[in-house]
């Protein structure tokens, strides 16, 4: 399994020319893509503040896209909840972030983003 960043997520889902070609490599190779549950979150977020758009209500975008076979919707524990806030201060201020690394390092499984501050950080195999 690898996990995906919600940027990830939304270009592969969406067929994105932004998404990169090891990117693109990764998520074909596995057969299990895990989403973090906080991804929903965002990706609503985002959607309410007007930063993206779809086709169609976010709700449905959401449950479309976890109907595809490879995902995995990763619940937000309470292990990854407290991961999270012992994480570096330094290492990331956006607490999406800091859940999704944590996410990462609980289920020791690379990240596929473009962050590049996930790509500096040095403890997690970052693919991009």
């Amino acid at each position: 399994m690898i996990i995906l960043d919600t940027h990830v997520w939304i270009w592969w889902m969406t067929e994105s020319p932004k998404l990169s070609s090891p990117a693109a490599a990764a998520i074909a190779e596995y057969s299990i893509i895990g989403i973090p549950s906080i991804s929903c979150w965002e990706i609503a977020m985002l959607v309410a503040k007007n930063r993206l758009t779809f086709s169609m209500d976010v709700q449905t975008w959401l449950k479309l896209s976890l109907e595809h076979p490879k995902i995995r919707l990763l619940p937000l524990s309470p292990e990854i909840a407290v991961l999270s806030t012992r994480l570096p201060k330094n290492f990331h201020s956006d607490p999406a972030d800091r859940l999704i690394v944590a996410t990462c390092l609980t289920y020791q499984t690379s990240l596929v983003s473009k962050d590049s501050l996930s790509q500096q950080w040095g403890q997690l195999e970052v693919i991009w």
